[in-house]
């Protein structure tokens, strides 16, 4: 078993900690996340104007994460209030909201289940009679639709809708800009706060990417579509605070300037791949600090990609940031117990940290890669995919990121102890405990498809002892074949084969519930949750 780094203490809330509490059916549920405790990070580099700014970073998250609360769901304290059930209320607070974010069903007396459209939508509301609205703010990712007086749909723009907060969280910005020292950070800082109050995110997204020279980071706004699973539309405002690696992030920004030899790494038609990512992109390594909103809500991101916005990925590029910290506790506290779990022992063998960790650096480098307008006048891949968009940009994350992973460790590119099936073994555990995410999460479904696949082109086989057995060679080539595969729907806009593809493999199989009944008889948490000292 290769040696694995313990970063965050990790307390697992198993079934000798949950005796200690009333009998609760929802203890179980609680426990499924476990506890990781984000330590008091080494400030000694910091100055004292950048510790307050940081300070007013986290204010500007608390913000952020209240707004949200009302954005998803709604009234955060009558949901609490009408529960008594402390497991229940812990439950609640995990989703932000009464309903499971593994399948969208409501644990919580009183409340439907989890709309489709979340709270960007009425709940009443049909794809038809949105397609029939005409108004063209409608389409735009900061517009939530309502119903005036009269019944009819309606537009309200976030900056006006969530006024009174985001003009509090903008005066958090300002306030950190008027201290730091950093101009990068002072410009970032100002054109953010425009940004909340306007909805016009392109500048800050430049402005972000020239930050460069800080030791922390805030990444704020309105950016995942995941919570609208009726048209893949409207954003999530959310908050990362970070505070930088800035040796690992050195060792990672080698890579920025290969971003077009990646590119072409690509296995699919030139076509599909003629999209030039821009020069600025840059990738770091962080510690997280903090996170907020949707960032907090049910499963943690380890990494993201942003900005998603077209325009500025064309002109300046995108930034990946690496939560370093919280990709450790992610796989001591879950891949490798599953792993070690449900493979067979040459399989499990192969577990590595290090494979982990770069798995998930080129999946988001893969999320800057293919194409981001259709080849074929159908408008950019968002808008001619639709609800299947998301299914299909977390399936190329995850599938090419590990191709390339694969390729340059062929060549020991990668300058870290671990082989190409370290690298394939750790995606596949990596996706068993990420298929437990459900149908109700566009991630969930995204790793499900996956599984699926694999299992059609014979990549695994699953014995009757519950181990899995892995075909290296079958598994490198079919993901080669699916990444063509989601490659060409993405660049062709083919919705009718998106959803067609989504109907077939994106559905829970025997396997998948008899992984997760070994998973929970075994107590292995299915994500993480943070506790801040």
């Amino acid at each position: 078993m290769k040696k694995f780094v313990l970063v965050l203490a990790a307390t697992m809330a198993i079934a000798s900690a949950c005796n200690e509490k009333p009998h609760s059916k929802f203890n179980r549920k609680v426990a499924d996340y476990a506890v990781v405790t984000i330590e008091t990070p080494d400030l000694s580099g910091i100055t004292d104007n950048g510790k307050e700014v940081l300070n007013l970073y986290r204010f500007a998250a608390k913000e952020i994460d209240d707004l949200y609360w009302k954005q998803y769901f709604g009234d955060k304290e009558a949901l609490l209030s009408s529960i008594d059930d402390p497991a229940q209320k812990e439950f609640a607070l995990i989703n932000y909201g009464p309903w499971d974010r593994t399948d969208g069903k409501s644990f919580v007396d009183g409340y439907d289940d989890r709309p489709a459209g979340a709270g960007f939508y009425p709940s009443d509301m049909t794809v038809q009679e949105f397609e029939q609205f005409a108004d063209p703010d409608k389409n735009s990712n900061y517009t939530l639709i309502r119903r005036d007086e009269n019944g009819a749909l309606k537009t309200v723009w976030y900056h006006e809708e969530y006024k009174e907060q985001l003009e509090k969280i903008a005066n958090y910005l300002r306030a950190a800009a008027d201290i730091t020292i950093k101009p990068s950070v002072k410009k970032y800082l100002l054109s953010k706060a425009d940004a909340l109050l306007t909805d016009n995110y392109y500048q800050s997204g430049m402005d972000w990417l020239e930050m460069t020279d800080s030791k922390m980071d805030l990444v704020i706004g309105p950016d995942e579509v995941v919570d609208d699973q009726l048209l893949g539309i409207k954003r999530s405002y959310e908050a990362f605070v970070l505070l930088k690696n800035e040796k690992k992030t050195e060792e990672l920004m080698k890579y920025v300037s290969r971003l077009e030899e990646f590119q072409q790494y690509i296995p699919c038609d030139d076509a599909y791949k003629a999209f030039q990512p821009g020069a600025g992109s840059n990738i770091f390594s962080c510690n997280a600090l903090c996170y907020a909103g949707k960032a907090n809500a049910g499963v943690k991101v380890i990494a993201i990609n942003l900005p998603f916005d077209a325009d500025v990925q064309r002109d300046k590029g995108s930034r990946t940031i690496i939560m370093e910290n919280v990709i450790h506790a992610k796989f001591n506290s879950v891949v490798w117990p599953t792993g070690t779990l449900l493979l067979d022992s040459e399989s499990a063998a192969n577990l590595s940290a290090d494979a982990f960790f770069w798995n998930i650096v080129f999946r988001e480098v893969a999320h800057g890669l293919g194409v981001k307008e259709t080849v074929n006048g159908k408008g950019n891949v968002s808008e001619a995919l639709g609800s299947s968009a998301l299914i299909f940009e977390e399936m190329k994350g995850n599938v090419l990121g590990t191709l390339l992973v694969c390729k340059l460790q062929n060549h020991y590119d990668i300058h870290n102890i671990f082989t190409k099936n370290d690298a394939l073994a750790t995606f596949f555990a990596s996706l068993l405990r990420s298929e437990r995410f459900g149908e109700g999460s566009a991630l969930g479904r995204a790793n499900t498809a996956i599984y699926n696949y694999l299992q059609e082109a014979g990549a695994f086989v699953r014995k009757d002892d519950g181990k899995y057995t892995l075909d290296y060679g079958k598994m490198d080539s079919a993901l080669a074949d699916l990444s063509a595969l989601i490659l060409k729907t993405q660049a062709t806009g083919d919705a009718a084969f998106a959803a067609e593809f989504e109907a077939k493999y994106a559905k829970r199989s025997p396997n998948f519930d008899a992984d997760n009944l070994i998973l929970g008889l075994e107590h292995i948490p299915m994500d993480i949750r943070f506790e801040i000292k």
